[in-house]
């Protein structure tokens, strides 16, 4: 059974696999493109008829960008969970550049139902697009710094038989998560579809990101009960909750609104960099000092 699933991995989530879904994911999001706006140009001509709520994604050219960012957003959901066996830290960056572009998604979206009366007024609407386009900087820059970092683990003095199990065991839980991530994919859209097709066809990023999110959250506390099963180093111990926390606080803004949401996502932003910070110096500072000669 182990073996089996190591051997899943490497088909699922090894280097040739991560290449055709990036080749099928990028087809399919042009493809999606074109779609929506198609079914967009039919809708203004009339030829389309949608339920009242459906009509959010038709309102305007701007709306078929939400189709391609929801491909690519599978994709990085694909990514982040290909990370999980190869670095903690990786796969926290992931996460946040998936969060990076659920905001921008719904900027977009936003955009495009801003309408303009003429007066010299900033309204509620623009103030919450100003703050969206504050936390969309805030997360990018989060994102960057993880991406600059990817390679930079703190080091765990552990035998090497048992580094090797803990990342096969970490392994297994990314197969557990990519299946679990696929039936979760399906049963959302699937209701989805459902929703449409009795002419409620509204969409939020709570569809799918929250549920998914949660089972995120329990992947990453299993995987550091494991850790602690190779190593009780407090360093590596309190780097791996604060990222996990980080996790917790995306996970609270994604289903919550408005300007709580901004908060929580930056929230989120400026303690992952915190966390990250913090342990790169404590790292370099135990180098340091084990590079010190001992005095007798």
């Amino acid at each position: 059974m182990s073996g089996a699933l190591i051997n899943l991995h490497g088909r699922l989530l090894g280097k040739p696999a991560e290449e055709q879904v990036r080749r099928y994911g990028l087809v399919a999001a042009i493809i999606g493109f074109a779609m929506h706006l198609s079914l967009w140009l039919l809708y203004q001509i009339g030829v389309l008829d949608v339920g009242s709520a459906s009509t959010d994604l038709l309102d305007s050219p701007l709306d078929a960008l939400y189709t391609p960012f929801s491909i690519l957003l599978a994709y990085e959901v694909y990514q982040l969970i290909r990370a999980i066996p190869d670095s903690f830290s990786t796969a926290v960056g992931k996460q946040f550049e998936i969060v990076t572009l659920l905001v921008v998604r719904d900027i977009f979206k936003r955009l495009s139902e801003l309408e303009f009366n003429g007066d010299w007024t900033i309204d509620s609407e623009l103030k919450l697009i100003v703050l969206e386009c504050l936390t969309f900087i805030t997360l990018f820059t989060t994102s960057l710094i993880y991406r600059a970092n990817s390679t930079t683990e703190v080091k765990v003095d552990i035998e090497n038989s048992e580094l090797v199990n803990f990342v096969q065991n970490k392994r297994k839980i990314a197969v557990f998560l990519l299946i679990t991530y696929i039936g979760m994919a399906f049963f959302s859209f699937s209701n989805w579809i459902i929703s449409v097709s009795e002419g409620d066809g509204s969409v939020t990023r709570e569809i799918f990101f929250l549920d998914f999110f949660t089972v995120l959250i329990l992947a990453d506390i299993l995987i550091l009960l494991i850790s602690y099963a190779y190593s009780t180093d407090f360093t590596n111990l309190a780097r791996n909750t604060g990222f996990i926390l980080s996790t917790v606080v995306l996970r609270v803004a994604i289903g919550a609104s408005g300007i709580s949401s901004m908060v929580l996502f930056v929230l989120g932003g400026l303690l992952g960099i915190a966390v990250l910070v913090i342990s790169l110096k404590a790292d370099e500072f135990q180098i340091e000092d084990s590079s010190q000669p001992s005095e007798e």
